[in-house]
């Protein structure tokens, strides 16, 4: 999500994430240039010199480039291109499943593009979707042809839901009461029912598991923040229960079979004066400012924090829901922490406890995860309901040796002391970013998506940019001091590739799996040596791994810094053909790619296809295109798709 539409502040009001990290010390690029050394860094010998720094088992898997080694995918590659319309490898099909206004609900209304209301919204399919997961039916089953999809809903471009708005910045000043309010109903989470039938994918309305979780949904408080004094409103005086979930980016799932979705800018959603509230100097860091990206304050007093002060510490949690019970209540789980969740991804750790991995999306923040009290229990899905509640939250220092050292955020450990402005946990959770700062975290380049490879148990960062790093910073995760194009780290914990991970472990390796960009071109790119001129990538966001545990890697920003669509790249992780990127699909013009999610048999490839027509100068009534419907009249609408080959066979074989 780079500079100038892929970060929600950035696609809200045009200019970059500047980051609110008031002072980013030693970021990842340093730490890598100290490393790597620079110059190694910009040949294709980088990686060989790492090799002597890194365990045993993690030394023949490290980026080494390879002269010509074959990958194991077999598809024929797209050429990049920019177009009104999308593109699949040949030998694919895609199919829509489901698009913006499409009905959820049994008694959702037809989709009127030109009257969007919040009764509406509230039945049908949100706006901009991102996070994808598949959940069988029935429950825990295996079955690959029939479950439940979860989309997110991240936000919305109200020049292109609503006729008369004009575009960019400007359209978000002009939204009417009414307006505001179907906004917030097109946001949060759609749960749908999708069957394939034959090869085609479609979804059920009103199946009985169909939900919307929207702005506006009771969700319960848990963990250690609940009802502390600044979780309370005049709404809700208890701080134990509030209105929504908003800015749904990345997310995960749990062992037990629910779903976890991560609240992320959500700042842009809050006007009003800091300065006039007591919380100036939080709200500063968290990026929140009298300068809303959205209406909403001027029309819903709880987003104005001039009337409501508390309110934004209600957000910016991890959320927790079961997709199986429609009627369930879902939780903010502030015991992961308050920061710009970028997913929420788990992996079970040897000794049973789980970890889960977390990016906080905006430039010169970090790396977190979280690890459990206690083990899961696999066979009483009641026994993990509150396991969330209890554990320890982490953030990475990554070390120039190597080294991954993961810092606990504990009250009354280190700096976090009430001489610091801490008197409980619930304020350091609350205060996620400055209890990372005082525990010396490594300022990372957009910490998007993190995932575990199921394969090998090593951990994938996207790192998407960070075009404000300075000449003085450059090293660490890259060397450039504008790292324009993002690169992918990859951590190894103890025990990577024996089959017993320790997850929960405090120390773990690391190294560059991927520096993107346009080998010859941009300097320190680094791939595999037979890297074609279609394979190269711009800006990492989501990943997804397929049970080879070959990575698949959606991108947001490659338009602007590379001049090509945004699409989804494929990639071996181990071998011959380890980091040799290909490219399988591209979205259409102003669209990023979102959320890839398999189905359990590999057959199947679910992408979210977010804000396409996203364009300078794009309207309602002239968008740059009305993918996917191509109808005079209606504007693009994000939608899910689902890709499959024609011959019935798995994803990239």
């Amino acid at each position: 999500m780079p500079d100038t539409h892929q970060t929600q502040d950035a696609k809200i009001d045009g200019s970059e994430d500047v980051g609110s990290n008031p002072d980013p010390r030693r970021p990842i690029g340093e730490i890598i240039a100290a490393r790597y050394g620079r110059r190694a860094l910009m040949g294709a010998a980088a990686a060989a010199a790492t090799l002597a720094a890194l365990p045993e088992d993690a030394s023949a898997q490290m980026a080494v480039p390879q002269e010509g080694g074959p990958s194991t995918l077999t598809f024929p590659e797209l050429r990049h291109q920019m177009a009104q319309t999308d593109a699949v490898a040949e030998g694919y099909e895609r199919q829509l499943v489901i698009r913006w206004g499409d009905a959820v609900l049994p008694d959702a209304p037809a989709f009127d593009p030109r009257n969007v209301t919040e009764a509406a919204q509230a039945k049908q399919f949100g706006y901009n979707c991102d996070y994808l997961d598949f959940f069988p039916l029935p429950q825990g089953s295996r079955t690959a042809d029939h479950g439940l999809l979860v989309v997110n809903h991240e936000y919305t471009n109200t020049n292109l839901m609503f006729p008369g708005m004009g575009s960019g910045r400007e359209a978000r000043t002009r939204s009417s009461g009414p307006q505001t309010r179907a906004e917030t109903m097109a946001h949060g989470l759609s749960v749908v029912e999708v069957k394939r039938e034959g090869s085609t994918w479609s979804y059920v309305k009103g199946g009985r598991h169909n939900r919307r979780i929207t702005g506006d949904t009771p969700m319960r408080i848990a963990g250690p923040a609940a009802g502390a004094e600044r979780m309370k409103t005049n709404a809700d005086p208890t701080g134990m229960r509030v209105l929504g979930t908003l800015n749904n980016c990345a997310g995960g799932n749990t062992p037990w079979g629910t779903v976890l979705t991560g609240e992320e800018n959500t700042n842009g959603y809050f006007g009003g004066d800091p300065a006039k509230t007591p919380h100036a100097a939080i709200m500063r860091r968290y990026g929140i400012s009298a300068d809303s990206w959205y209406n909403w304050w001027r029309h819903q007093d709880r987003f104005n924090v001039e009337k409501e002060p508390n309110e934004s510490f209600r957000f910016g949690w991890v959320v927790e829901f079961d997709p199986y019970d429609p009627e369930s209540v879902p939780v903010k789980r502030t015991a992961l922490g308050r920061f710009k969740h970028e997913g929420a991804t788990h992996a079970v750790s040897a000794d049973g406890r789980v970890a889960f991995y977390s990016g906080d999306d905006e430039r010169f923040e970090y790396v977190y995860k979280f690890v459990t009290a206690r083990p899961w229990n696999p066979n009483d899905r009641a026994a993990n309901r509150d396991l969330l509640d209890e554990g320890t939250l982490f953030v990475g220092k990554f070390h120039e040796d190597g080294k991954v050292e993961w810092l606990p955020l504990v009250f009354g450990q280190g700096p976090l002391t009430e001489q610091n402005g801490f008197r409980s946990q619930a304020d350091v959770l609350i205060e996620t970013r400055r209890a990372a700062d005082l525990l010396g975290a490594t300022p990372m380049d957009r910490p998007e998506d993190v995932e575990t490879n199921p394969v090998n148990g090593r951990v994938y960062v996207m790192l998407t940019n960070n075009t404000r790093r300075t000449a003085q910073q450059a090293g660490g995760a890259n060397p450039r001091a504008r790292n324009v194009h993002g690169h992918i780290l990859e951590i190894i914990p103890p025990g990577a590739g024996t089959g017993r991970v320790d997850h929960a472990a405090t120390e773990a390796r690391w190294g560059i799996f991927i520096a993107a960009g346009k080998p010859g071109v941009d300097p320190g790119a680094q791939y595999h040596r037979a890297t074609s001129n279609e394979g190269w990538l711009s800006c990492p966001d989501n990943c997804a791994f397929d049970s080879r545990g070959r990575i698949w890697i959606a991108t947001d920003g490659s338009p602007e810094n590379a001049g090509v669509a945004d699409g989804l790249y494929a990639a071996d992780t181990t071998g011959y053909g380890r980091a040799l990127t290909r490219l399988f699909y591209q979205a259409p013009t102003g669209a990023e790619v979102c959320g890839p999610c398999f189905t359990p048999d590999n057959r199947t490839i679910f992408l979210a296809i977010q804000h396409p027509g996203e364009d300078p100068g794009s309207t309602f009534e002239r968008p740059s295109t009305r993918w996917p419907d191509f109808q005079d009249g209606v504007p693009p609408r994000p939608s899910v798709i689902a890709i499959v080959k024609k011959d019935g066979g798995v994803i990239g074989d």
